[in-house]
């Protein structure tokens, strides 16, 4: 059976997922790492828990913001690469402009003769250069990463809210820091064809160390 329709590709890819969680579960855990078990009350949680929220918060926006900034700017280049191309440089430089372009290794394999047949291509079939825009996807992208970096607060709140005793609630916001920056291991190595099971162990590991010394630079 013929398929007749692509598959649409998903606006963040696995890796954008996966990292902004990461970064919203460290912003998050440097609050909870505040805390002292001997000496916090429901006060201090209370205090770091909203601290916590603003910041990821405040971060989620600048991270979607930039996001915005990163597909608006490659998308320019991109732009850019097609009107110099058609603008009357050589064989030869243009060659060159979509060497730029592509990965170090696909470049370093393709010849003379595939990069030259990659220009003709984009010369005979590309549309011409359009004012680079943000269209909706652009914005749902930039809406998911805001997200992910919030939410990822959320189930390092859980243990606060289900004891009143607060050196077991952080404890318990530990362990799961801990399960959720394996699972990110494990999922990216999933994606790259990885070691599962390392690569989540050294994301706990690295991931507890970045937040010890996020603490202690005074982040």
């Amino acid at each position: 059976m013929r398929v007749t329709q692509d598959r649409r590709r998903p606006i963040l890819d696995p890796i954008e997922r996966v990292t902004e969680v990461i970064f919203g579960l460290l912003m998050a855990m440097t609050f909870v790492g505040t805390l002292s078990v001997a000496t916090s009350g429901r006060d201090e949680a209370q205090t770091m828990l909203i601290a916590a929220l603003g910041c990821n918060l405040a971060w989620g926006l600048a991270d979607a913001v930039v996001y915005l900034l990163q597909t608006w700017t490659e998308r320019t280049r991109n732009q850019n690469v097609l009107r110099r191309l058609r603008s009357g440089c050589t064989a030869e430089e243009g060659r060159a402009l979509l060497a730029a372009l592509l990965p170090e290794r696909i470049a370093a394999a393709a010849d003379a003769y595939e990069m030259e047949m990659l220009r003709l291509r984009l010369l005979a079939h590309a549309p011409l250069p359009e004012a680079p825009r943000l269209g909706v996807d652009d914005f749902k992208g930039a809406f998911g990463i805001f997200l992910l970096v919030v939410l990822a607060t959320f189930p390092l709140v859980i243990p606060f809210l289900l004891t009143d005793n607060t050196a077991l609630a952080i404890r318990g916001s530990n362990l799961v820091a801990l399960a959720m920056l394996f699972a990110s291991g494990w999922l990216l190595a999933r994606y790259c064809g990885g070691n599962r099971w390392k690569s989540g162990a050294l994301l706990a590991v690295v991931g507890t160390a970045l937040m010890a010394a996020i603490i202690a630079l005074g982040g």
